[in-house]
């Protein structure tokens, strides 16, 4: 990281939440994405719903293009100190990324599930008879 690099904390990024002045925070990095509101094709009220917390999953989420992500370079204006993020709106994994790791736990659930239904088979025998 170059020395003149600008380093913000949360609170002074979540003040532009604005249509005139709106900051995000990206994967520790900060961007001014004012000038690029009326052009943002989701439109300007994507981004404020983005401020004043970590949107890096919201970003990714919507899997942006190679050439958007070459566009961010020019509305970058420093980086973000994580330890001034507060935990309530630190990143969240994504909805995609819990699937996508609950994948690993699916025998688990289905096993437990078949033992509970054979469990409840096995009560409504003992039951019948």
């Amino acid at each position: 990281m170059a020395s003149d690099q600008k380093i913000f904390v949360f609170d002074e990024v979540a003040k532009h939440n604005k249509l005139d002045d709106c900051w995000l925070i990206i994967s520790r990095k900060v961007y001014d994405v004012t000038l690029f509101m009326d052009d943002h094709p989701g439109g300007g009220d994507v981004w404020l719903r983005a401020t004043g917390k970590d949107a890096t999953v919201d970003f990714s989420d919507v899997g942006h293009s190679a050439i958007a992500r070459e566009k961010m370079k020019k509305y970058y204006v420093g980086e973000i100190d994580e330890s001034t993020i507060p935990v309530r709106r630190s990143y969240i994994r994504s909805i995609t990324e819990k699937i996508n790791n609950s994948k690993n736990t699916t025998p688990l659930i289905v096993m437990v599930l078949l033992v509970g239904l054979m469990a409840a088979a096995l009560g409504i025998l003992f039951a019948a008879s």
